[in-house]
């Protein structure tokens, strides 16, 4: 692989850079008429020579490859695969320039900073000129075989760490009816989870999320096993329990037998998106074009989003995969933590667009069709508003959406928050979001504030009028003296950008700002 370009990727005053999490068409620059994903899915299909190879595949050498680097001659590399992007130009979301910054070069790190859930395979095979040549020093280390993995027998064949390593590890024990694993994660795990546990046809996997660092156990049982998990979590000691029932009462000589990925302790964003398959259980409508989508995990499944993180879907569109961010919310607002917790299924209100690539096919859905849903993405944490006094949320649109738990955790989780201000930005009164039940909390808590603003009122409007813009946010967000603030954006990418310029030129630090990405 050849070594990443040091340029920010994207630029300083991209619009990806800025993109939020949780929703399609949100991240996009201003394309041409006829240029839209379904338009490149339409082109691409069309049978044209997008590669200039005329069907052929060849081995791209790094010098062949910086041959290429031009805007109608453009070659990039990612993850090993080589793409002529020239025909996609026009098409991405981010613009030329962007696409541009990985022109003749590795672009596998400039890809997954803006949007590693993307399937680059699927939307590019039209484009693919062949395989980036090896290094024999990098061929030679690919096909040594993997350490044996230990620990897999027995717990006693489990060899201690040093205290210095901290990797975390895992160990297992069984009575007659049951197998239980169990993680020693070697750090404090937020209250918010971090645990995702698969169990399908006798293969178990699970994943901890560590900060940025993913955690991964994938196993072949050694026997038949009932597919129902439950997690214990202490969260203090940082040590997770994974319980199974057998199919049948005895001993096992085993926990399993290791596949891909197993005992692996990589960067998240190194690591694939893993998918399972979820059934559609309802459709509510929301407001006109927005709906509330409840999704069932299937029974081997424990998954727990926490605040401020976003899931992916995946469908099939017209033979090319299509995948989307979404923030999940809950089933109510506002929900109490408790019944928040226990709520094993994913609500997520997602704005459906009569002419986008995904949301049509995500509407036209009945109830017991599936869709295919990724674990927790996203770089949100709660930490930092630990000692935090005063919350200001900014959202336009269906930017609330990770607004929606964050209002609650800072309510009922985070006693220092005194005051939590959501500034609300929508077009007309119809777009706005469980006004009804944000205004009613509003009313019954004196720790919350909402103020709605519209850019395209009725006659009848009394309420705030206008675009984001310095004298708003100058009045709504005060700094007390003596207090901390913490200012969360989600929103379109062309507000989001606007926000934060207005917040950093108010004085809010880049520590004191969160963007939602996705």
């Amino acid at each position: 692989m050849l070594n990443v370009p040091t340029q920010s990727f994207p630029a300083p005053s991209s619009q990806q850079r800025v993109s939020p999490s949780g929703q399609s068409g949100r991240n996009k620059v201003a394309l041409k008429p006829g240029h839209s994903l379904m338009d490149w899915i339409r082109f691409a299909k069309s049978g044209k020579d997008l590669t200039g190879l005329r069907g052929r595949l060849i081995e791209v050498t790094e010098e062949e490859l910086q041959k290429h680097n031009r805007r109608e001659d453009c070659w990039t590399c990612i993850r090993g695969m080589v793409y002529n992007v020239s025909a996609y130009m026009d098409y991405h979301p981010g613009g030329e320039e962007e696409l541009m910054k990985a022109a003749g070069v590795d672009g596998t790190e400039l890809f997954d900073q803006v949007h590693r859930w993307v399937n680059y395979e699927s939307m590019l095979k039209e484009c693919l000129v062949g395989r980036m040549s090896t290094k024999a020093a990098t061929a030679v280390r690919a096909i040594l075989p993997p350490p044996p993995v230990t620990g897999l027998a027995s717990p006693t064949s489990v060899a201690p760490l040093p205290d210095k390593d901290s990797r975390p590890r895992y160990d297992w024990f069984q009575t007659d009816g049951t197998v239980h694993l169990v993680v020693y994660t070697r750090r404090k795990i937020p209250s918010s989870g971090c645990t995702t546990v698969d169990l399908k046809a006798g293969v178990l996997r699970l994943e901890v999320l560590l900060g940025k660092m993913s955690y991964v156990i994938h196993l072949r049982l050694s026997d038949e096993v009932e597919e129902n998990v439950a997690v214990h979590t202490a969260f203090s000691v940082g040590k997770i329990q994974v319980s199974i029932r057998k199919g049948a009462h005895g001993k096992w000589a085993s926990l399993g037998q290791p596949l891909e990925s197993h005992n692996t302790f990589v960067r998240q964003k190194d690591r694939a998106l893993f998918y399972r398959d979820c059934v559609l259980v309802s459709k509510t409508e929301v407001n006109h074009n927005t709906y509330l989508f409840r999704l069932q995990l299937p029974a081997g499944t424990v998954m727990h989003v926490p605040v401020g993180k976003h899931v992916c879907l995946k469908a099939l569109v017209q033979d090319v995969e299509v995948v989307r961010p979404y923030t999940p919310v809950e089933h109510i607002f506002p929900a109490a933590s408790k019944n928040g917790s226990q709520e094993s299924d994913l609500y997520l209100m997602i704005k459906v667009y009569p002419g986008g690539a995904f949301t049509p096919h995500l509407s036209s859905l009945s109830v017991g069709d599936r869709v295919a849903v990724s674990g927790p993405e996203g770089t949100f944490s709660l930490r930092p508003l630990r000692d935090v006094t005063n919350l200001y949320l900014i959202a336009a649109g269906t930017g609330f959406t990770p607004m929606a738990r964050l209002i609650r955790a800072a309510l009922e989780d985070i006693e220092t928050i005194g005051n939590t201000k959501l500034l609300f930005f929508n077009r007309q009164e119809e777009d706005i979001l469980w006004r009804f039940e944000l205004d009613e909390l509003a009313a019954n808590n004196d720790r919350f504030q909402v103020e709605h603003v519209l850019s395209e009122p009725s006659e009848r409007w009394t309420g705030r009028k206008g675009p984001v813009n310095e004298p708003i946010l100058t009045e709504l967000l005060s700094r007390p003296d003596g207090s901390k603030c913490y200012v969360c954006v989600c929103g379109p990418a062309a507000f989001t950008e606007l926000t934060l310029g207005l917040l950093k030129h108010q004085g809010f630090s880049e520590q004191e700002l969160h963007a939602f990405q996705g």
